[in-house]
């Protein structure tokens, strides 16, 4: 396990599909997977603008980054996330463009909006 501040998460080798299979299969998790393929750089989860409690938001980060999908940089009392793209590739080809293009996601490159 790599450790970013008191955070840890699966190595590149590490990352297993089961895991990762597993922690897509929430709405809301898929969700900050877009959120974090939009971003420049690390987003905290009270930046996300999720629809969710502060707590249900850190548990499904947690989720993401212990399956390896998602990183987490410690900045003060901050987390800073951001989607492990490089790694996922090396690991399962073509599983993170599918999982952005699944249900008409345009990808890359958009403005991300939710339906109110």
């Amino acid at each position: 396990m790599h450790a970013v501040g008191e955070l840890e998460y699966p190595e590149r080798d590490e990352i297993e599909l089961v895991e990762v299979l597993a922690a897509l299969g929430d709405p809301v998790r898929i969700q900050i997977v877009r959120i974090l393929d939009q971003a420049n750089g690390g987003i905290a989860c009270n930046e996300m603008g999720l629809r969710v409690a502060k707590s249900t938001g850190s548990h499904h980060l947690r989720v993401l980054r212990e399956a390896g999908v998602v990183r987490a940089q410690v900045e003060g009392t901050r987390r800073y996330y951001t989607l492990r793209h490089d790694d996922l590739e090396a690991r399962f080809p073509g599983l993170l463009e599918s999982v952005l293009t699944a249900d008409g996601w345009e990808g890359h490159g958009r403005v991300l909006t939710f339906p109110s």
